[in-house]
């Protein structure tokens, strides 16, 4: 078969429906990749305009440009637009256009997952902008304290569209940290072991992880502030044993790793673009390697940094104090490695580079003033100041929009095929370097003389109005350097200057394919055998697309293959699903449930609970087979078995990532109950649990039984013999821990009266949750093995039902201990 004809039969097979519509039923890495960086550019937009109307209210004393009501709400959403909307989904977009690209495959793990994600992020978002369009907006901050955000200061419907919303938005989060997990660590060409991974393919790893610890926390506090102010459970109220302080220790658990959550993805673009413009390779792979784990295990013990004022014990104090500081070696040893490299180079000042260039000034101020404000007194002195806020913007914008942009003009050829042919960049380049400077310096300097952040006014003769004007100019020529970026990207997607396959003689396998790519990819995966496979073979894009790799026949079906994870050894056959509406289907309903939340129209959360569970079992139904799959020849004399016929298949790989969330959820909650225990006012309550040792012993049993059984399942099904008695006494199992978890929230003492009943309710409600759905999960794999979808050798979802078995029993045994015990105890 000729390339082209093999090119012609593969798009055929991996294409997007044509037209407009194609991108509700895509799947396609690339396309959803492009609809998420361009849907975060949209919101990135949106935000700079809301940061103009601040610098234009405060860029004179006693302005009436916005009153305070409308300023809060424009702070608000300018810190959530950012946050939430911009930042982590420009990392997920890029990491989901790019990775399988430089890790050499297909595809995504879970195609229809990124599509399910990037539906949640786009209803999520527009929830919150529905909102600002409305005058409904948050105004609380981006970081929603209460009791300024509790029912009775914040009566209105402004604070849950920001709970609901932007829980509905981490949804996307944690899908994408799953997809990108399991896609690095099993999807690669063979070959490709850790050691060969591409450096983007390391920092991404390492913040999909962080995502998937650090945003539980988060969605955590935001059900439990939204609980109390629709039902009137006083998780924060010290008045009923609450405690305000467990807001924002739950958000600081997320808001700092998030800082580095965002920086990471950036340096990981740093760390792929550098040596290309120094025309060499990067210096210390390793020692960068080690330096993005330690900064991500450092920033989980940094929250507190945030806390200095709130009256922490003076050995908390010094703790996080030395750990705030801390954080800055592994920190310095990336932008060493950089400095090397570029030593160990030839720089060519070309537009990324500019921005890379940026990006070391920037980022190393703000790192600078970051060590300042770990030291308790410095912090004392500047907390809640504008000093923070430029601090803050020197440390995510330096750290990531300057990279970004880099990125952006680096990959912009693979995006679109074409070289730049108007060159704005570099004046765009000028202006926003200038700007930024100029807003934020000057944000600093006012901060310092006492100017409070978040203030929408202030009197002439506090001193602050020169400054606040040179900074409102700072941002507005920095806001015309953004609006040149822009127009220079819509005048490059406009002209037809064709750009070389490889325009910037990088090493990488993104750019051994067609630009912009075919909706494969690759027409045979390629074997690895070093960091730079395409600087090692000129030739080899001329050789995947003849077909000398692997995987290189059509055949009707979209098909890739996984590795050993440490090895790149090949591992076993995976079949995708094609183009679908299930995702966005999906997405509505699920969007449908946070809506009913938001207007309070609860008797509809039922149907949208029901609908997303009945489409979750349509999704993993289709994936089904009657029959077993022969072992598939992938090319160069290798066979291996289908993802089906394997103990550990993608969607195992998948349920174990997901539970890491899980159970960090499940780690926060019991944190809370221990500090409200612990260190809440108002404690001890007013009636405590009647604990019953008939309960305790019928919920731990279940939990037992329901995971001996599915083992027995599981063995049952490799023997050949019948499975289904075994699922049954599984189920049965499931339904005991359902009962006992009912039990505990039928019986705790009144809820709304004090915060230990109420966290006991929700201890309860989050074991009968989870045992609903291990019920749910077993009935699947009964009416999958008495239809004959499973085999002795079709095996792959005894292993996945068994993973969420264990899990709740683990989680149900201590829900079960916690609740009695503590009854026992008083």
């Amino acid at each position: 078969m000729k390339a082209l004809e093999r090119h012609r039969e593969f798009s055929r097979i991996w294409a997007s429906a044509p037209g407009f519509k194609g991108l509700f039923s895509t799947v396609n890495h690339t396309d959803l990749g492009r609809m998420f960086l361009v849907t975060a550019f949209f919101f990135f937009i949106v935000g700079g305009i809301l940061a103009m109307l601040i610098r234009a209210q405060l860029a004179t004393p006693h302005s009436a440009f916005a009153e305070p009501d409308l300023y809060n709400q424009i702070f608000t959403m300018h810190g959530t637009i950012m946050m939430f909307l911009f930042a982590i989904p420009t990392f997920e977009g890029l990491a989901v256009y790019l990775l399988p690209k430089l890790l050499g495959t297909r595809d995504l793990a879970f195609p229809r997952l990124t599509a399910y994600g990037y539906w949640c992020y786009v209803f999520g978002g527009g929830m919150l902008l529905f909102s600002m369009l409305f005058g409904i907006a948050p105004d609380s901050g981006w970081f929603m304290y209460p009791p300024l955000t509790g029912a009775i200061s914040s009566p209105g419907i402004n604070t849950d569209f920001w709970l609901i919303g932007i829980t509905f938005v981490e949804i996307s989060a944690i899908a994408a940290a799953v997809e990108i997990t399991v896609s690095i660590l099993k999807f690669r060409a063979p070959g490709m072991s850790l050691a060969r991974m591409p450096i983007f393919a390391w920092y991404a790893l390492v913040t999909a992880l962080m995502i998937l610890t650090g945003f539980p926390p988060l969605i955590l506090g935001s059900i439990l502030l939204e609980v109390e102010r629709a039902f009137g459970l006083p998780f924060f109220q010290a008045e009923f044993g609450g405690d305000s302080l467990l807001w924002q220790h739950l958000f600081w658990l997320f808001g700092h790793p998030e800082v580095y959550i965002i920086f990471l993805p950036a340096a990981g673009v740093i760390s792929t673009v550098l040596p290309v413009m120094c025309r060499t390779t990067l210096l210390g792979y390793g020692w960068i390697v080690a330096a993005a784990v330690a900064l991500a295990f450092l920033s989980f013990g940094l929250w507190v940094h945030h806390m200095f004022t709130t009256g922490i014990p003076h050995m908390g104090l010094a703790f996080f104090s030395a750990a705030s500081t801390l954080v800055a070696v592994p920190t310095g040893v990336q932008i060493f490695a950089w400095i090397g490299t570029m030593w160990k180079g030839r720089p060519d000042l070309r537009l990324p580079m500019l921005h890379i260039l940026g990006f070391f000034v920037t980022f190393v101020i703000g790192g600078l003033t970051g060590v300042m404000v770990a030291v308790v007194p410095f912090d004392w002195q500047a907390h809640d100041t504008a000093f923070v806020t430029a601090h803050l913007h020197y440390v995510l914008f330096g750290g990531f929009v300057f990279p970004i942009l880099a990125g952006l003009y680096y990959w912009l050829p693979h995006f679109t095929g074409r070289q730049r042919f108007f060159y704005l960049g570099e004046a765009a380049f000028a202006l926003i370097f200038t700007g930024f400077h100029v807003t934020f310096l000057a944000m600093h300097w006012v901060g310092l003389l006492g100017q409070r952040r978040r203030i929408s006014t202030y009197m002439p003769e506090d001193g602050w109005t020169t400054i606040n004007l040179i900074s409102s100019i700072g941002g507005f020529i920095l806001a015309i350097g953004i609006a040149m970026v822009l127009i220079e990207v819509i005048l490059h997607m406009l002209t037809s200057r064709r750009s070389p396959r490889n325009p910037w003689s990088a090493g990488t396998l993104e750019w051994a394919m067609i630009i912009p790519p075919a909706p494969y990819n690759f027409a045979s995966l390629p074997h690895v055998t070093s960091r730079e496979p395409f600087t090692d073979d000129p030739e080899l894009a001329v050789r995947l697309a003849s077909g000398e790799g692997y995987l290189g026949r059509p055949n009707d079906l979209r098909e890739t293959l996984t590795v050993e994870i440490t090895s790149g050894k090949p591992d076993y056959h995976v079949i995708y699903p094609t183009n679908t509406h299930l995702p966005i289907i999906m997405a509505a309903v699920t969007g449908t449930f946070f809506l009913s939340l938001l207007l309070k129209a609860y008797w509809c959360i039922p149907i949208a609970v029901i609908g997303v569970a009945a489409l979750a079992w349509r999704w993993v139904w289709v994936l089904g087979r009657k029959q077993d799959l022969p072992v598939q020849d992938i090319g160069h004399g290798i066979e291996l078995p289908n993802a089906s016929t394997v103990e550990h298949s993608p969607g195992w790989w998948g349920s174990l990532f997901l539970l890491v969330a899980n159970a960090t959820f499940f780690g926060s909650l019991l944190f809370g109950f221990a500090f409200l225990w612990t260190v809440a006012p108002g404690w001890p309550p007013p009636a405590w649990f009647d604990a019953s040792a008939v309960e305790l012993a019928l919920g731990t049993t279940g939990a037992m039984v329901g995971a001996a059984a599915i083992r027995r399942a599981r063995r049952a099904n490799a023997l050949r013999q019948p499975p289904l008695a075994w699922l049954g006494l599984c189920f049965a199992g499931t339904l005991t821990v359902a009962i006992a978890a009912a039990a505990i929230t039928l019986r705790v003492p009144a809820p709304v009266e004090h915060a230990y009943a109420a966290t006991l309710l929700v201890l309860g409600s989050y074991a009968l949750f989870h045992a609903s759905l291990g019920m749910l999960m077993v009935a699947f794999l009964v009416s999958r093995t008495a239809l004959g979808f499973t085999s002795a050798a079709r095996k792959t979802e005894f292993p996945v039902v068994q993973l969420w078995i264990d899990y709740l029993g683990v989680i149900a045994i201590l829900v079960f201990l916690v609740v009695h015990l503590t009854g026992w105890l008083s």
